[in-house]
């Protein structure tokens, strides 16, 4: 059984888990590699973000697979399992550039250092829930924020590590810096122990019920039971959607604010370089305000938001305006991941969170498999991205009515359960 201790200061564990998410999150500046990779070792494009997809679809495989094993073991544990994973996998990639081997490349960056990135991604997530009942969005939502912006400390600094020391020096030192980074990280985080609660909620009525997780009427389930309840169903129908309007825009946002906008390809590179900002700082905003408006109330307004962006969009009036429509949903996009955590302990409790969590990100694998690919299709078929965006309106509506039937569910459940206390 994992160590439990509620004398740790739940910020420092937050501090701890941000320090996770920022070096996991350096895999969203991969493009600096790529030039150089081509120029050190020959390797065409094709065959260097084959790295990265490998990258991104273990982290899917490996958060779902090994949610259960961060709960056996706790957050310690699996935070520096994390660690040395991800730096393994980072320092191997250095090591297979040295040998100019693409095999070992993959092998290392995109299966180890993946593996490091899924366990990365949720070793501290269900640690958060439990030291901030009262702040569950704002909590987790620091963390994944620190995932949206790793790019932004491992972009620059790589670059000049890439510049004035080779990129297979660059691969050793930033494995190292992970490690290390991810290792200190992992080593305050704990649990607290059973029936703790923050200042505040203390005799309280109902805290400990509120601090062990689901909404009136919901039932706390392990992550084999709650994989099989319709809402669960339903949240991860609604992720996938987010997930796959979001991506979509992340994969061909230069070329439309050409294609649409009209910008020229050095304003679009300008433009792009700001979506990480607008990526992490959507996902403490949506995150930090659901706590307020509900989590169900927060997926309605991303859909909201997101079909008009996607139906103005194809008509924008000027590339500022069409990249403040794709800030706004780059915002959502954010929100989406961050929100996740704390409405999965809405819906089931805090019980296992880390090993549910896992599973719905499975809809984070395949959205970015599918956004990318309708984009490219209908773009090949038709010339424009006018009817890709289009198409994913249609799934925005869906997604809006996945959002209304969810919570008509939760509604008609918290009923059921006051008719019941009430007959009792």
């Amino acid at each position: 059984m994992p160590k439990r201790d509620s004398s740790k200061n739940r910020w420092l564990i937050a501090v701890s888990a941000v320090a996770i998410h920022l070096s996991i999150g350096g895999i969203y500046a991969y493009s600096i590699y790529q030039i150089p990779l081509q120029n050190t070792v020959g390797w065409d494009t094709s065959s260097v973000s084959l790295a990265f997809s490998i990258a991104i679809f273990v982290l899917g495989i490996t958060a779902a697979f090994l949610g259960s094993y961060v709960e056996r073991y706790g957050p310690r544990k699996s935070g520096f399992a994390a660690a040395v994973l991800y730096g393994l996998g980072t320092v191997g990639a250095g090591v297979s550039v040295q040998l100019e081997s693409l095999p070992l490349f993959l092998a290392t960056f995109g299966v180890i250092g993946g593996m490091g990135l899924g366990l990365g991604y949720i070793s501290p997530i269900g640690t958060l829930v439990d030291w901030f009942p009262d702040r569950r969005g704002m909590a987790t939502g620091l963390a994944v924020m620190g995932f949206g912006a790793g790019a932004l400390l491992t972009g620059p600094f790589g670059n000049f590590l890439i510049q004035n020391y080779g990129v297979s020096t660059a691969f050793f030192v930033l494995g190292a810096i992970y490690f290390v980074l991810m290792s200190l990280g992992a080593s305050y985080l704990a649990k607290p122990e059973e029936g703790w609660l923050p200042e505040g909620m203390e005799g309280v009525e109902g805290a400990q019920e509120k601090a062990k997780g689901a909404l009136p009427g919901l039932d706390i389930l392990s992550a084999k039971e709650a994989r099989t309840t319709p809402r669960f169903a339903l949240i991860w129908l609604i992720i996938f959607i987010n997930v796959t309007a979001g991506i979509m825009l992340l994969a061909f946002a230069s070329p439309m604010l050409q294609s649409i906008g009209g910008a020229s390809a050095t304003t679009a590179a300008f433009i792009v370089g700001y979506i990480g900002i607008f990526n992490g700082g959507g996902r403490i905003f949506w995150a930090s305000l659901s706590d307020y408006i509900g989590r169900t109330t927060t997926y309605g307004a991303f859909f909201v938001i997101q079909i008009v962006a996607f139906f103005l969009m194809p008509n924008a009036l000027g590339v500022w305006f069409l990249a403040a429509l794709l800030f706004l949903v780059i915002t959502c996009y954010g929100g989406g991941f961050a929100c996740l955590p704390a409405y999965l302990s809405d819906l089931f409790g805090t019980k296992e969170v880390s090993a549910i969590h896992g599973y719905a990100l499975t809809a984070w694998g395949l959205a970015g498999v599918v956004g990318p690919t309708i984009a490219s299709t209908v773009l090949e078929a038709t010339g424009s991205y006018t009817q890709a965006l289009y198409i994913i309106n249609v799934l925005l509506v869906a997604g809006l009515a996945l959002v209304i039937i969810l919570r008509w569910r939760i509604g008609k459940l918290e009923k059921a359960s006051a008719s019941a206390g009430a007959a009792a």
